[in-house]
């Protein structure tokens, strides 16, 4: 039986669907306080006390206000507390959400922009406001993201093969330099030995090798909030094992316990495969099963585990080339 591989969504994906139920939430109560905006359109001081008593029925909202169709704020500017004046008559027409088309049902859940006044991610809601069947303007709600709720589950890293480019001025020298090497090269046997140790029976469940500077970064099971740094002197003394107490291979590891071993012996090739092109970090995350290597020409590569394994020392010497 053809067994089908599904697709975990994407952080895109998850961002759609979260908009999508916000919309959900907004859109009705928007509607109605717009149908109530329309009988005091052209009266300030009228619209001013529509919004402030239609305020409670838009959830979420950090404040409201109404422009007319050339984007002129006709409305003060409404919040939970009062109405702060100001912008009346004010041109909106450069902000964000006023340069976004408007679909054709008339409700708008703007792109997040970074507001102007608290310089941090926002959103506004716009509801077109109609009066004897002809758009006269807009209802304006602004929402500040950190009140959002969140609503779509937390996105899965995808773990399909991703290559970064970095600093183009590294690459751009890339065969004016040579790998030189560093004291972790020179006892990169033992390193290797340790690390492992550290992986399949003391908790490291993360860890970023820092071939070149010599220095191994690590996350602990036991405290995963907090990364520790094994400096060259720690990596060589095997005495660093007994500062994290002996905790079984995680069940539910995304990386076997028995391909951890022939992991690290790939990456210690990698480190010397070319004197041009070579290896200057890498990093293991057992749990989402990913691996990263980023080489001397600054590009970055992440992938899944087996398909690092599955490509082998060849097919990186060619690409080195």
């Amino acid at each position: 039986m053809t067994q089908i591989k599904t697709i975990e969504p994407s952080w895109q994906d998850c961002i759609f669907t979260q908009r999508t139920q916000v919309a959900g939430i907004l859109r009705e109560p928007l509607a109605l306080l717009a149908d109530k905006c329309a009988f005091v359109w052209n009266e300030p001081q009228r619209l001013n006390t529509v919004l402030s008593d239609g305020f409670a029925s838009i959830p979420h909202c950090s404040d409201l206000y109404a422009v007319d169709t050339e984007g002129m704020q006709i409305s003060d500017n409404i919040y939970k507390d009062g109405v702060m004046s100001g912008n009346y008559q004010k041109s909106q027409s450069d902000s964000p959400y006023m340069k976004e088309v408007m679909p054709d049902w008339g409700f708008l859940l703007s792109d997040s922009y970074i507001s102007l006044d608290g310089h941090r991610p926002s959103l506004t809601a716009l509801q077109v406001v109609t009066k004897n069947e002809t758009p006269v303007g807009y209802l304006a709600a602004d929402f500040d993201l950190r009140k959002l709720p969140v609503t779509s589950a937390l996105y899965i890293e995808p773990q399909k093969w991703r290559q970064v480019k970095g600093d183009p001025a590294i690459r751009g020298n890339l065969f004016q330099q040579s790998r030189c090497e560093s004291p972790m090269d020179g006892h990169m046997p033992n390193a290797m030995s340790i690390l492992e140790e550290l992986i399949l029976e003391r908790g490291i469940f993360q860890c970023q090798i820092h071939f070149s500077s010599s220095q191994i970064t690590i996350w602990t099971a036991d405290d995963p909030l907090r990364y520790r740094i094994l400096d060259q002197e720690a990596i060589n003394d095997a005495d660093i094992c007994l500062l994290y107490p002996s905790r079984p291979y995680p069940d539910d590891a995304a990386i076997p316990h028995k391909q951890i071993s022939e992991i690290l012996r790939r990456l210690q090739a990698l480190r010397t495969i070319d004197t041009t092109v070579y290896l200057r970090t890498a990093s293991i995350n057992i749990f989402n099963g990913m691996i990263s290597l980023t080489f001397s020409c600054d590009g970055t590569h992440y992938m899944h585990y087996d398909e690092f394994l599955e490509k082998g020392i060849v097919f990186w010497s060619g690409l080195a080339a």
